[in-house]
């Protein structure tokens, strides 16, 4: 089993840039696959990147891709969210989730394919 804990939401404004980051406890990070979703009030939870075991795959809804990076350090057993020239309807609270996967090029792009979820960090961004 891992434990998620998010962190480096908060108030920005438009344009700016922001990094969460998500610390898994354990020793078998790096055997996860891992996703950020996020959820803005009255919206179903949605995919906003996702990211394979040894980091090699990655994928991005259309919304964010160009302005986030995901990244994972597994040695530091942590994945980040990296998002720049962050926009009003980027607001929501990120969720961290892991799924334990036998590939390592295997990306998870939906919520229901994960097993483990964090209890999330509120951005909020203003005009």
């Amino acid at each position: 089993q891992v434990q998620l804990v998010e962190s480096g939401g908060g108030l920005v404004q438009a344009g700016d840039s922001l990094r969460l980051s998500c610390a898994a406890s354990g020793r078998t990070f790096s055997t996860y696959a891992m996703g950020w979703f996020r959820q803005a009030p009255g919206k179903e939870r949605e995919l906003v990147a996702a990211i394979s075991r040894n980091g090699g795959n990655r994928d991005y809804a259309d919304s964010v891709k160009g302005r986030s990076t995901i990244s994972r350090d597994n040695a530091k057993n942590t994945v980040y969210l990296q998002m720049n020239s962050l926009k009003q309807e980027d607001t929501a609270v990120y969720y961290c989730a892991a799924k334990g996967a036998l590939m390592t090029i295997i990306v998870g792009t939906r919520d229901a394919w994960y097993e483990y979820w964090g209890q999330g960090t509120q951005v909020t961004v203003s005009s």
